[in-house]
């Protein structure tokens, strides 16, 4: 079942839900031309990526895994899905992530979502917000998740 947020909120709302899930993405699928696409564009060209056959002979996985930073760089794309506008938000900026953890391999075939919970909203300015959120990015059917990150984004206001 996906979770959504709510449309619209004010910074307001947002910080008497700090502790609180705030959205789930839809499933996103990884399939070897997506994995082959990033290996491409970060020319990490290891077999354990790009090379089924050799992959499913020589590595633990049953076949090609997806980069780490691949399924860490679908956090934007998700949280645009899962997360609820900010009312008065003029544009957003990715800030950082404070940390990151990969977890479990993402293998070939497999589906992921982010599940984003708000940590803290605190105010730069009367024009800044800055908020985290504790994000999971779930493979379906797995018992561990692909990876665990507090995500920082800041939110210009005015």
């Amino acid at each position: 079942m996906n979770v959504h947020a709510p449309l619209s909120v004010s910074i307001e709302d947002l910080r008497s839900r700090v502790g609180q899930e705030l959205g789930v993405s839809s499933w996103k699928t990884i399939d070897q031309d997506r994995i082959d696409r990033f290996a491409a564009v970060t020319e990490d060209l290891q077999f354990i990526h790009v090379d089924p056959e050799r992959a499913l002979a020589e590595a633990p996985f049953g076949g090609t895994i997806a980069h780490g930073f691949l399924t860490l760089s679908l956090l934007s794309a998700m949280g645009q899905e899962a997360l609820p506008t900010i009312r008065d938000r003029t544009m957003g900026i990715n800030y950082g992530l404070e940390r990151v953890r990969f977890l479990s391999p993402v293998s070939v075939g497999a589906r992921l979502r982010g599940r984003f919970t708000l940590s803290e909203v605190s105010m730069r300015s009367d024009t800044q917000a800055l908020l985290r959120y504790q994000v999971t990015v779930e493979i379906d059917g797995a018992e561990k998740p692909a990876l665990a990150a507090e995500w920082i984004t800041l939110a210009m206001l005015g």
